[in-house]
């Protein structure tokens, strides 16, 4: 029978201290853990520490320092923890710190460290989840809200500021979906480059080590887990320059969403957008000097108010200088409670749509030119769909439902979530066609 995950626990201070242990143990029973009457029986040890006076302070650092010593997988909680700049001076190699009366918190960080096995024969829900997408692919969403106040958008309004998830939660988590068969992680949120500002980008815990909360060192620790990394809906900041190495050395998809939503610094402006004042066309090619293999996805909004001809016409030289891979694009709407709305010289919604047809007439012969430079080539292909004709699949440079398909004709003896190694024969407009080399 298999062993239950034993938790040993250390409690110190007043009464009120007291009961958080007793919550705390009462939650570690209820899921299933064993508690640990020693060191040696336990696979963690929670102490809950006093921070009243320095005598407690030093009791409160001997007990970590003591069941770091004899078990060396320690969680601290409780008053001390409050401050937690002085445990980490003195313990820098405990694996999380919470402050007091945090139950919530406490579990999670045991969650993160010690998972509760799955018992397929009492939990209803697997341990990666209830999710909507293919076995071998998944999103995973790192943050929620955003800081920006775009004018033609009302996420702020609805879902608030930027509210970054914590990295370890995000780390387990992505563990837990490759660990179930996951093959790809899309990483999404409204605005993924900006993650972990709100903490100040504070240091997190994932497998006892510390981990950054920022994009760079999330990408870093999801990449050690074997799946492919691609990410989305990324603004051009020039922090986005240090993942494209990562990309090079093939720890990231060479891939990026980037809504830049337009070309014209006026426009821009009254959008209100993110980095519009950034020299993107300069980005982009350090970019691709960098990583030549990165594929650009973006999103462009034709007919915004006071759009005029010279500025759609902007719009169509950035296309065509960007030379971006995949392209989107939507003809302005309002949107009720937009500030957007407020905006002078609206656009009639027929010639908004008239660009917006432009626009990806335009556009397409750029992506048919793009692909067109992949013939040839060889690639890893994940399988999204087989059937007696063949396998439909993606290479890094496609992302899911948005982008095009890899078509490879002979590949019927594999399965979906299968890698494959194909080289591109021919393409058409959308998708390339391949043949199966491995």
């Amino acid at each position: 029978m298999k062993q239950s995950p034993s938790v040993g626990f250390v409690s110190l201070g007043c009464p009120k201290a007291t009961v958080d242990s007793e919550h705390i143990l009462t939650r570690l029973r209820a899921e299933g853990y064993d508690i640990s009457a020693d060191y040696d029986g336990a696979d963690l040890v929670i102490v809950n520490t006093c921070g009243f006076i320095d005598a407690a302070v030093e009791e409160s650092l001997d007990a970590i320092g003591e069941a770091l010593s004899e078990n060396g997988r320690v969680i601290v909680t409780g008053c001390l923890g409050a401050r937690d700049d002085v445990i980490l001076a003195a313990h820098p190699q405990v694996l999380e710190v919470t402050g007091p009366h945090a139950t919530e918190q406490v579990m999670q960080a045991v969650h993160r460290h010690l998972p509760k096995p799955h018992d397929p024969f009492v939990d209803l829900v697997p341990p990666q989840g209830i999710r909507l997408t293919p076995d071998h692919y998944a999103y995973l969403k790192i943050s929620e809200g955003c800081n920006h106040r775009c004018s033609f958008c009302i996420i702020p309004s609805m879902r608030g500021d930027l509210v970054s998830r914590p990295v370890g939660d995000v780390l387990r988590e992505a563990e837990k979906l490759v660990e179930a068969g996951v093959r790809e992680l899309l990483v999404i949120s409204q605005d993924t480059s900006a993650y972990g500002v709100d903490l100040k980008y504070r240091t997190g815990f994932w497998g006892g080590r510390p981990v950054k909360t920022r994009l760079f060192e999330l990408c870093e620790s999801l990449a050690s887990l074997g799946a492919w990394v691609r990410l989305h809906y990324v603004y051009p900041y020039p922090s986005v320059d240090d993942l494209i190495p990562l990309m090079a050395e093939g720890k990231v998809l060479p891939y990026l969403d980037v809504p830049f939503q337009h070309a014209s610094p006026r426009i821009l402006k009254l959008m209100k957008r993110p980095a519009s004042s950034e020299n993107v066309l300069a980005r982009v090619r350090r970019w691709r000097e960098i990583c030549p293999d990165i594929a650009i996805r973006s999103t462009f909004i034709t007919g915004f108010p006071g759009e005029t001809e010279d500025d759609f016409e902007q719009l169509l030289a950035f296309l065509e200088e960007a030379q971006l891979d995949r392209v989107g694009a939507f003809a302005y709407s309002p949107v009720e409670g937009a500030a957007a709305n407020a905006l002078p010289d609206a656009v009639p919604a027929e010639l908004a749509e008239e660009r917006r047809q432009r626009l990806m007439e335009f556009q397409e012969d750029i992506s048919t030119q793009r692909l067109e430079s992949r013939i040839g080539r060889e690639y890893e292909v994940l399988v999204d769909e087989v059937d007696e004709e063949g396998a439909l699949g993606r290479s890094p440079a496609e992302a899911p439902e948005i982008d095009g398909l890899v078509i490879v004709p002979d590949a019927t003896d594999v399965a979906v979530g299968d890698m494959i190694r194909v080289r591109i024969t021919d393409c058409d407009v959308h998708d390339l066609y391949a043949e199966r080399i491995g």
